[in-house]
């Protein structure tokens, strides 16, 4: 079985955590056997807060740039770039400049839990 779409028919969910993020489904877990790709929006000035996973993320920033933190260790992403967040490392993200930044983000289809850093 294979699936073809197009990602501007897939609508964007804003998500709760964060300033001006949004996230389109393109492939869900019922979709797809052994991962889930979404696509994160995240709108200039906005950020995501620091927060952890139990699950690993695989994403490739598609446009923009932002300062990320993973761990200790924070750094300019752009568009090209590509990153590994492994399980349960805290990570978060902050626009820089005037376009909005976004990234294909692979996850396994497992159970996660998402908690929030204050």
């Amino acid at each position: 079985m294979y699936l073809h779409k197009e990602i501007n028919s897939i609508e964007a969910t804003p998500q709760k955590a964060g300033k001006g993020v949004s996230m389109k489904m393109l492939l869900s877990p019922e979709e797809s056997p052994n991962f889930a790709m979404r696509n994160f929006i995240i709108e200039a000035g906005g950020h995501m807060p620091l927060h952890t996973n139990i699950i690993e993320h695989e994403q490739y920033v598609l446009s923009g740039r932002a300062l990320v933190q993973i761990g200790d260790e924070t750094f300019e992403a752009k568009a090209g770039d590509i990153l590994l967040i492994p399980a349960s490392l805290p990570h978060s993200y902050k626009t820089l400049g005037d376009e909005a930044y976004s990234f294909l983000c692979l996850v396994p289809n497992s159970e996660d839990c998402i908690v929030l850093i204050k």
